[in-house]
């Protein structure tokens, strides 16, 4: 449960599933993004150019997958209460030219801090069974 001053920190459990999401980028998501972003590298949107620097072909935005990782946790966590994100780009995510690419998001309490009154949240993000974004971790201020 969570309150304007972050989650209830006795009610968490480690281990516990907080929050999960499943979102499916295409290849208009990738053009939102850029433009929102500023990123208009061509690995996002030409297939000749991802596939000839050793790409399968166009992939999301890694901050895109990172900031989504980190929407997921706040919309949990509430505004302001996650201090801190952390994790490595560990694979691509490839956007099909037709449909989409689903990606799950599954946030639970790693450990919790008494002294400090913070969680720290193990973000698991896969794409086709795979693991995408690697040592995912939030820090949210508990209530």
């Amino acid at each position: 449960m969570s309150s304007e001053n972050g989650p209830a920190f006795d009610a968490l459990e480690v281990g516990e599933v907080v929050a999960e999401r499943t979102v499916e980028l295409t290849r208009d998501s990738l053009v939102r993004y850029a433009g929102a972003s500023g990123d208009f590298n061509p690995i996002h949107y030409n297939e000749v150019v991802a596939e000839s620097v050793g790409l399968p072909g166009v992939i999301a935005h890694g901050m895109l997958t990172m900031g989504t990782a980190a929407s997921v946790v706040e919309e949990w966590a509430g505004p302001g209460n996650v201090v801190d994100l952390q994790t490595r780009f560990t694979r691509p995510v490839p956007v099909p030219a037709i449909g989409e690419a689903a990606v799950t998001f599954t946030a639970k309490v790693g450990a919790l801090d008494a002294e400090k009154r913070t969680a720290r949240i193990d973000i698991t993000v896969e794409h086709d069974g795979q693991k995408v974004l690697g040592k995912a971790q939030a820090v949210v201020s508990c209530a």
